[in-house]
């Protein structure tokens, strides 16, 4: 079976207006495949300009919903979960002091050589600041919230309050505590050692320095029992806010929760206590 393109290219010319005088089949053809083609681009790029315009629509409803009171409760809980498994692997990392002085500076020796130690660094931070602006937002709002009911609360709703009411005085703390630690240690004198032939950081030097004083110690305490106290709280609201929660799971996981803030804070205790009473 064949084509007579110039039959078609003439039929084509028939259907279509001329637009110069003596123009052929074939040079409108063409025209009207450019105008086709540009009625082609003008469908792409309203295509794009749609799938921009939704794109702008769905990041609008996702600044809303975090911005809102429900969002902000979430993102303040997916900080917190970070933080719940930095703070865990930062104790145990410290329980190493046990250990002696080359496997302990060592160890912080492998952590500040670590290249990705900057990034890790800038994601706490910024995880750090996103958990405090949206606890204090979220506190202020539950303040004001309650100041507008004026039914009793439950036992149940009694003991939460209780507890999520002192966990902005908790977080202060904390944040104090952090200020200082970072003061302390990260940017505090600078010993060095050489382990195994690699000249590093004496680390725990200073540790062992710092915790021979007594006031030092006594706030190092302080500041990790608040810690144990808003874990004892954060780690279940955490979990909750963030969807992880079963009815049926809600007091083991509590209990766990428990369990999880006097380890933490007990094993980082530990440390200065060690020092301070039985490595003079």
């Amino acid at each position: 079976m064949s084509f007579d393109f110039n039959q078609i290219y003439r039929s084509l010319a028939k259907s279509f207006p001329k637009t110069c005088g003596a123009a052929t089949p074939l040079t409108h053809v063409l025209h009207w495949t450019a105008r086709i083609n540009m009625e082609f681009n003008r469908a792409a790029h309203s295509t794009t300009d749609l799938a921009l315009q939704n794109g702008l629509s769905t990041l609008r409803w996702r600044v809303r919903y975090l911005c809102s009171s429900i969002g902000r409760k979430q993102l303040m809980s997916i900080t917190g979960i970070l933080w719940l498994g930095f703070v865990l692997t930062h104790m145990l990392g410290n329980l190493l002091i046990f250990a002696g002085a080359d496997t302990y500076n060592s160890y912080s020796h492998a952590l500040i050589s670590n290249p990705f130690l900057v990034v890790a660094e800038a994601l706490l931070a910024l995880t750090l600041l996103i958990h405090i602006f949206t606890g204090v937002k979220v506190t202020l709002e539950n303040k004001s919230a309650r100041s507008k009911k004026n039914a009793m609360p439950s036992n149940g709703e009694k003991a939460a309050r209780f507890q999520s009411k002192f966990m902005i005085f908790h977080g202060s703390i904390l944040l104090v505590f952090i200020i200082l630690h970072l003061i302390t240690f990260k940017y505090g004198s600078h010993y060095t050692t050489v382990v195994r032939g690699v000249e590093m950081r004496d680390l725990h030097k200073l540790v062992f320095e710092v915790f021979q004083n007594p006031i030092y110690v006594a706030w190092y305490c302080v500041a990790l029992i608040s810690l144990g106290l808003h874990l004892s709280h954060g780690f279940f609201s955490s979990l909750a806010s963030a969807g992880i929660y079963s009815p049926k799971y809600a007091s083991a996981i509590s209990k766990f929760g428990y369990l999880y803030a006097v380890a933490v804070s007990v094993g980082f205790i530990s440390q200065p206590v060690y020092v301070y009473l039985f490595a003079h």
